[in-house]
Parts: structure tokens; C-alpha cells; sequence
């Protein structure tokens, strides 16, 4: 069960990063950004009262209202890096090194011990999902005689996004169970808080069309962290973070099948990659 939680939490980031991705074409992405996390929060709120908590603690509420800011930072980081079109470069940093905190922090700081079998999954995870994302060895953009264009600045929002993910993982798994999704409530909450200033100036009114969408994306995100945090309590950190981790996947397999993508090698081979590692995780 606690794999199939952390596929569906996976599957839910996907469907959001591709939807999003469209939608920020179309609108700032400060924009949509911002009216996710409200749209997160309604959502959070509503599975808030449908879950049952025995008894909300105000700990709980704490540790999930840390992985909020790391959520928000996370976006600000990723789509500061996606903006300066560096996208090949953020998206394998951001990806394989939060699975590698992650698990280093569970196994070094949270005593888990996954089994053998676990352990080749999650070797195999973190090169499938590099090479899903597009990673390379990230040559830099030349125009004529100029300098790299978004590389080195790209890398180092991929590594700040990284942290900062590995930080929503990490804190949320705090959570007890006594408290059912609150903590989850209480991230989006403060997600909003981090990022409304931020934002500012920037933010514009949409359509409410474009504004309903943009509410819908947050709400998908939103359920994928429910989702993880229901896995979370249920099997190690280690594991969890691996599964939830293999989103990238599906905006690559959308792509294909709907806008016409093509993949080269290195994008199939990551997506066997990551279809063994699942399978590996499951099992072990």
C-alpha cells in the first residue's frame, strides 16, 4: 500500500509539472505559482476535514509548515532556474540530488535500513532519473564568442531547489499520524506566506479560465503531498522519496504521446531505469 500511495503522489507531481509547464506559457509564472498554493491550501483544507486526526499537535503543524516554505522555495528556484533556460540543466540537479539527501538523511539521521533489494532500486533510480530529465553533461549555450547562457546559474538553482525539496520530504515525514494531513495544511499555508512577497508587483490578474487552472494545478500538488505523507507513515523514508521522486517520468511520457516529442536513447534507457527501480522498490 505504501508504494502504491507513493506512485500516486509521483503520479500526481507529474501530471502538475506538465500542466503547469503548459500554463506558464500562457501566463508569468509567478502567477501560477502563487494561485497553486492557494489553490493547494483549499484542497489541503478540504482532505484536512475528510481525514480523520485524533488529536491535531501543534509539533506536527510545525514540521509540516517547514516542508511548506521548502515547497515554496523549491518553486522559486526551480522556476527562477527554468526561466533562464536552463531547463536541461535544473530539472536532473533538482531530481537525483533531493533523492540523494533524502536518502542519505534517512539512513544517517532517521535509522532506516532498506533491504538489498531496495538498495540496487535506489542505485538504479538516481542515473534512470537523470537521464528522464534530459541530463546531460549539460553543455552551455555560445552565441558567437559570448559566454555559457544560463549553465552555471542553472546549476546552482537546480542544487538550491534540490535542498529545498529534500527539506518538504524530510520535514513532512515528521509529521505523526495523530494529526491525519494537517501538516499538510498548515505547508501550503506557509508556502503562501514565503511566496506572496516574493511575488509582489509580479503578479497579475489571469482570466478565469487560465485562473481556474491555475488553482486546479495547486490542488494536484496538493494531493500528491497527502498522498506522500500517507505513504510516508506507513514505509521508510528512503523508499518513499525514491517512489514519490519518480514524477519526472510522466511529463516525458505526456510529452511523447500528446505534443508529438520525440526520445532519443537516453530517455528510453531512463525510463526502463526507472520502471526497474519501481519494481526493485516494491518488491524489497
Amino acid at each position: 500500500m505504501a508504494a502504491l500511495l507513493a506512485l500516486a503522489s509521483a503520479v500526481c507531481y507529474g501530471v502538475v509539472d506538465f500542466a503547469g509547464g503548459i500554463l506558464s506559457r500562457r501566463l508569468p509564472f509567478l502567477t501560477v505559482t502563487v494561485l497553486g498554493q492557494f489553490g493547494g491550501l483549499l484542497c489541503a483544507v478540504i482532505a484536512a476535514f475528510l481525514i480523520p486526526a485524533p488529536s491535531v499537535d501543534p509539533a506536527d503543524l510545525s514540521w509540516g509548515a517547514l516542508s511548506g516554505i521548502g515547497s515554496g522555495l523549491a518553486m522559486l528556484w526551480l522556476n527562477r532556474g527554468l526561466s533562464r533556460g536552463a531547463m536541461s540543466v535544473v530539472v536532473p540537479i533538482s531530481a537525483v540530488t533531493s533523492v540523494a539527501l533524502s536518502v542519505l538523511a534517512g539512513v544517517l539521521v532517521l535509522g532506516d535500513r532498506p533491504s538489498p533489494l531496495a538498495w540496487v532500486g535506489i542505485a538504479v533510480a538516481a542515473p534512470a532519473l537523470w537521464l528522464v530529465s534530459g541530463g546531460r553533461s549539460a553543455a552551455p549555450r555560445r552565441t558567437g564568442r559570448s559566454a555559457p547562457t544560463g549553465a552555471g546559474s542553472g546549476a546552482r538553482d537546480g542544487l538550491l531547489a534540490s535542498v529545498a525539496v529534500a527539506v518538504q520530504y524530510l520535514a513532512l515525514a515528521q509529521a505523526g499520524t495523530s494529526s491525519g494531513v494537517w501538516p499538510v495544511a498548515a505547508g501550503r499555508a506557509a508556502a503562501v506566506v514565503v511566496l506572496l512577497p516574493v511575488a509582489g508587483r509580479s503578479l497579475r490578474v489571469p482570466s478565469p479560465v487560465r485562473g481556474a487552472q491555475a488553482l486546479a494545478i495547486g490542488a494536484g500538488a496538493a494531493l500528491g503531498l497527502v498522498l506522500y505523507l500517507l505513504a510516508a507513515q506507513r514505509q521508510m523514508l528512503a523508499v518513499v522519496v525514491v517512489l514519490a521522486s519518480l514524477y519526472p517520468v510522466l511529463p516525458v511520457v505526456l510529452g511523447i504521446r500528446l505534443l508529438h516529442e520525440r526520445v532519443d536513447r537516453r530517455r528510453a534507457a531512463g525510463l526502463v531505469g526507472t520502471l526497474a527501480a519501481t519494481v526493485l522498490l516494491a518488491l524489497g
